[in-house]
């Protein structure tokens, strides 16, 4: 989940995608980047995200799929809230949602400016292929609002009990903090035991996050993957958002409908 710097992934060998597609175990392969080509189709993310393979590129290259070793990841049961960060929740900022703009939260994470990085690895074809998945009910975002207007927010996808996070963005202080808070409270709800942040950042690290080395991610991963997804639309699967419990004991408002 991009939010700011990380390490140079590793690159020492990749497996060339023919028309079949067919993704290369990433415990057979050095370094991390698994594979080169392909398309993003619903069906050759799902079949990559559920390998712990994920895509990410710019305009310029081919179609890169990465599974890093080590993968940063976040026990959603052992999330961090920081101190600051529970004041501002208890404030009540922002009005939070899911799902209700995702193709503005989508838009939002490219076009934000990150100092660390030239351009954007959201290219026109990635925001398509994601928006295609969240209307199939796959693909998920949070939007924190502030008198109407997007404050900032988050997107991944969901397959099983792993939620993977692929961006996010604030154009308001902590506003993607207190969505990705109160997403975490119902994740630990409904069961979720993972969240892949993908890379290093300090902005996941400060929510707990943990570098898990490559085998114990996937093993991990395989396990979450029994769970059933929870697909649809979240704004519906959750309608009294952003209740939870890990919400109500950071003093969060809840308001049930």
């Amino acid at each position: 989940m991009t939010s700011g710097s990380g390490r140079r992934p590793i690159i020492t060998e990749s497996t060339f995608l023919n028309a079949d597609i067919e993704f290369p175990d990433p415990s057979e392969v050095n370094g991390d980047l698994i594979a080169v080509g392909g398309n993003l189709s619903t069906e050759t993310l799902l079949s990559a995200y559920s390998r712990g393979i994920f895509p990410w590129y710019s305009d310029d290259d081919p179609i890169l799929w990465w599974s890093l070793n080590p993968r940063f990841v976040i026990f959603p049961e052992r999330v961090h809230i920081s101190s600051s960060l529970k004041k501002k929740i208890r404030k009540n900022p922002f009005e939070l949602t899911l799902d209700k703009a995702f193709d503005m939260v989508i838009s939002g994470c490219r076009d934000v400016s990150r100092p660390e990085q030239e351009g954007t690895w959201i290219t026109d074809e990635m925001r398509d292929a994601y928006i295609q998945l969240h209307r199939l009910g796959y693909a998920h975002s949070v939007e924190a609002w502030t008198d109407g207007d997007l404050a900032g927010g988050l997107y991944g996808v969901s397959l099983g009990g792993c939620y993977y996070g692929e961006s996010m963005f604030t154009r308001r202080s902590d506003a993607s903090k207190v969505a990705f808070s109160a997403l975490t409270g119902v994740l630990i709800d409904s069961g979720f035991g993972l969240i892949d942040c993908q890379q290093h950042t300090r902005h996941l690290a400060s929510f707990g996050a943990v570098d898990m080395i490559r085998g114990k991610f996937l093993n991990t991963l395989s396990e979450e993957l029994k769970k059933p997804t929870i697909r649809g639309n979240w704004g519906g699967v959750f309608p009294d958002f952003p209740d939870s419990n890990l919400w109500r004991s950071l003093g969060g408002q809840v308001n049930l409908r």
